[in-house]
C-alpha cells in the first residue's frame, strides 16, 4: 500500500514551488511554446485557442493551491494510476481510430466527455452505496469536500461505465459518429485502462479481499482500510462481528447477540469501531459479554498490520489485462459492428461476479445475500445475451473500415468513418 507518493511543496529552499511560483512559470511557458509551434505550423485557427482552456485552468489551480493545500499537495498513487490508465487508453484508441479514418482531435475530445462523465458516474455510485456507512450526517460542508475527493478512491467500475455510456451515446449522435463501430475501438482502451486502474486500488488499499492462507496473500498497514475493516469486525481478536437484529457473534456457525464490549453497550459495528480501535490503541484484551450472559474473552490485539487477505486488485488486474488483449486482437476479425463491446460486456460481467465472491468490502443487498456489484453484474449479462440474439440477426457488416490514416491533428472528415 503506497496511498501517498510525495507532496508538492508550496515552498525550497525560499523559493516559490506552488501559487506564483517555479511550477506556474513553467506550465506558462510550456503552453507558450506549444501554442508558438501551433501558429507556425498551421496558424491561429480554432485549435490554436483550444489550447487556452488548458492553459487558464491549469494556471488557476497552481495559482491558487497554497490556500487550498498549505501543506503542500500530496500525490496519490490511486490518482497517477488513474492518470496512467487514462494515457494508455487514449493512446491505444487514437493509434486504431486513425487506422480507420477518425482523427486524434475526435478522440481527444470523446476523452475528455468519458473522462468527466465516467468520473462523475463512478464517484455517484460509490457515494449512493456508501452513504449511510460514510456520509450521513456530516456537514454539508464536509460531505462535498469528501466527495470531490476521487483521487484518494471511492470509484466504482459499473458507475463508470454508466455514466461513460451516457456521454459516449450523445457524443456520437452529436458527430454523426458509428454508435457500435466506436464501441469496438473503446472496448479494449477501456479495460487496459481498468487493468493499470487496479493497480491504483492496490496502492490505495480499497476493493480488498477476504481472509487467504494462500502463498500470494498480501497485507495491509494500519488506518488502511482493510486493516480497519477487520478490526472493526473483531477479527484481529480473533472473533468474527457482524450486524444483524444487534451486533452478533459468529462462532462455529451459530450466531449469538452480544450485550456489550469492554462494558460498553453496543447495537451497531460503529459501536464496535470505537470500542475495539481503543483497545487497540491502548494494547487492551477484549470482553464479550453475549446476551445470554455468557462472556468470551480475547486477548489484545498487537499485529502492526492486517491478516493475509486475498490480492484482489491484481486478480481484477490481471483479468481486465487479459480481456484487454482478447478484444483488441479479436477488432480485425469481427464480423459486424458491437461485436467487441458485446463480448466485453459478456466477459466483464462473469468474471466481476466470481472477484466479488471473494471481496469483503461491500456488504449484501436486497436480501439477496449478492453484493451490488453482483447484482449489476447480471442484470448486465442478461442485457449481453439480449444484444448478442438481437446483433447475430442482423447481416454481416462494419462501417468502420480500414482508411488512409489522417495527418497528426487532423480532424475527422465527413463520411469517413461510413
Amino acid at each position: 500500500m503506497l496511498s501517498e507518493l510525495f507532496r508538492i511543496p508550496v515552498e525550497a529552499g525560499g523559493v516559490p514551488i506552488l501559487g506564483a511560483g517555479v511550477l506556474l512559470a513553467l506550465w506558462v511557458l510550456g503552453f507558450g511554446a506549444l501554442m508558438g509551434w501551433h501558429a507556425i505550423q498551421r496558424g491561429v485557427d480554432g485549435e490554436f485557442w483550444a489550447y487556452t482552456q488548458p492553459l487558464v485552468v491549469g494556471a488557476l489551480v497552481l495559482f491558487f493551491a497554497p490556500r487550498f493545500a498549505p501543506q503542500g499537495v500530496p500525490i496519490r498513487g490511486y490518482g497517477v494510476m488513474l492518470l496512467v490508465a487514462i494515457s494508455v487508453g487514449l493512446a491505444m484508441a487514437v493509434h486504431r481510430a486513425r487506422r480507420h479514418g477518425v482523427a486524434p482531435d475526435t478522440i481527444f475530445a470523446l476523452a475528455f466527455w468519458l473522462f468527466v462523465a465516467g468520473i462523475a458516474g463512478a464517484r455517484a455510485f460509490f457515494v449512493i452505496e456508501y452513504w449511510e456507512e460514510k456520509y450521513a450526517g456530516q456537514p454539508l460542508g464536509e460531505t462535498i469536500i469528501d466527495v470531490l475527493q476521487f483521487t484518494e478512491g471511492g470509484l466504482v467500475v459499473y458507475g463508470s461505465v454508466i455514466g461513460g455510456l451516457i456521454a459516449f451515446i450523445w457524443f456520437m449522435r452529436r458527430h454523426q459518429l458509428p454508435l457500435f463501430g466506436m464501441a469496438d475501438i473503446i472496448a479494449p482502451c477501456f479495460m487496459a485502462g481498468l487493468a493499470i486502474g487496479r493497480i491504483g486500488c492496490l496502492l490505495n488499499g480499497c476493493c480488498y479481499g477476504g481472509a487467504c492462507d494462500l502463498p500470494w496473500a498480501v497485507t495491509f498497514p494500519t488506518e488502511s482500510p482493510p486493516f480497519m475493516d477487520q478490526l472493526v469486525h473483531g477479527e484481529l481478536h480473533g472473533v468474527r462481528l457482524v450486524e444483524s437484529d444487534g451486533v452478533q457473534l459468529i462462532e462455529d456457525g451459530a450466531a449469538k447477540r452480544i450485550a456489550s464490549i469492554n462494558g460498553e453497550p453496543v447495537a451497531t459495528l460503529e459501536d464496535t469501531a470505537q470500542i475495539l480501535s481503543e483497545a487497540y490503541a491502548y494494547a487492551k484484551p477484549v470482553e464479550l459479554k453475549l446476551a445470554d450472559g455468557d462472556v468470551v474473552e480475547r486477548p489484545a490485539a498487537t499485529r502492526a498490520r492486517s491478516l493475509p487477505i486475498h490480492p484482489t486488485q491484481l486478480y481484477s488486474t490481471i483479468d481486465a489485462g487479459l480481456t484487454a488483449w482478447l478484444l483488441w486482437a479479436w477488432f480485425p476479425h469481427r464480423r459486424r459492428d458491437g461485436e467487441v463491446a458485446l463480448l466485453m460486456f459478456t466477459i466483464y460481467p462473469v468474471t466481476r461476479f466470481l472477484t466479488e465472491a471473494i471481496r469483503t468490502d461491500e456488504p449484501a443487498i436486497f436480501g439477496t445475500g449478492l453484493s451490488i456489484s453482483q447484482n449489476v453484474s447480471l442484470v448486465v449479462l442478461v442485457l449481453a445475451v439480449l444484444g448478442w440474439a438481437w446483433l447475430l440477426r442482423t447481416p454481416p457488416g462494419r462501417r468502420l473500415r480500414e482508411a488512409p490514416v489522417p495527418p497528426l491533428g487532423g480532424r475527422t472528415p465527413a463520411g469517413a468513418a461510413a
